[in-house]
């Protein structure tokens, strides 16, 4: 588990040429196409940039996986062994976005990593606080509770991402001091609950670009970082990947 995990997240993004030509400026420079970075493309694209990425070091990954484990009548969902079938090597697991807008609870969280790590795709576990809960100084207890879920997991085969709610997409960025809090926090919690706590890698996201990404990932615990908005753009996502990849 050595060295900086860098994962762009492209969200409801890019159409079909773009996302064809952002890959395939992504595997034509070496510090993008390298073991350690990662792309996570809306669903309907995996199968292409899969074909499109085989033979190249960038891993494949999903913006989220369904929680029903086998095939059935689940219209709109997403399997792990179907992630797996494609090529998928991460996915994305409990993402601000998906808790805001799909109300998902921990209940079916823990489905979603179950599925994933058995299908052989490695699950990052977001987690993250509002700025309410943040400004009520509940921050600590919101991201336990989140975390309360790999209590569950056996092992260690997962990755966890700290995305404060109030710096994703916003433009604010949480200061380095508070980025180290939570990610000892985090990774502590995990030394005293969890399996294999010591080789759990957590990344920060929240508003990662290229001009802040060094220092951050600088950081004391921070093993990485999942990149939104500047993801979608090859030369600030070249950039950030260059800068994990100076680290390890």
């Amino acid at each position: 588990m050595s060295g900086k995990l860098v994962i762009g997240n492209w969200k409801m993004n890019t159409r079909g040429d773009g996302a064809r030509e952002l890959a395939a400026a992504l595997l034509a420079d070496s510090a993008t196409n390298r073991e350690g970075v990662g792309i996570a493309a809306p669903a309907v694209y995996l199968s292409d940039l899969a074909r499109q990425l085989a033979g190249g070091r960038l891993a494949l990954a999903a913006q989220d996986v369904s929680r029903f484990a086998a095939d059935g009548a689940y219209t709109g969902e997403t399997s792990a062994s179907m992630l797996a079938d494609v090529g998928c090597r991460y996915t994305l697991v409990g993402h601000s976005e998906r808790r805001q807008y799909f109300g998902e609870d921990n209940a079916a969280l823990l489905a979603k990593m179950r599925n994933a790590a058995a299908a052989g795709v490695t699950p990052v576990l977001c987690v993250g606080e509002t700025l309410a809960e943040r400004e009520a100084g509940r921050h600590l207890a919101v991201i336990a509770d989140q975390l309360a879920i790999l209590t569950e997991i056996a092992g260690d085969g997962y990755v966890i991402a700290y995305e404060p709610v109030w710096a994703i997409g916003t433009g604010k960025v949480a200061t380095l001091e508070q980025i180290a809090e939570i990610h000892a926090f985090i990774k502590n919690w995990c030394l005293q609950n969890t399996d294999g706590s010591d080789k759990i890698r957590v990344l920060y996201g929240g508003s990662v670009k290229a001009e802040n990404a060094e220092a951050i990932l600088a950081t004391k615990n921070v093993d990485g970082a999942l990149v939104g908005g500047a993801s979608l753009d090859a030369d600030s996502f070249r950039v950030i990947c260059q800068a994990a990849g100076n680290m390890i």
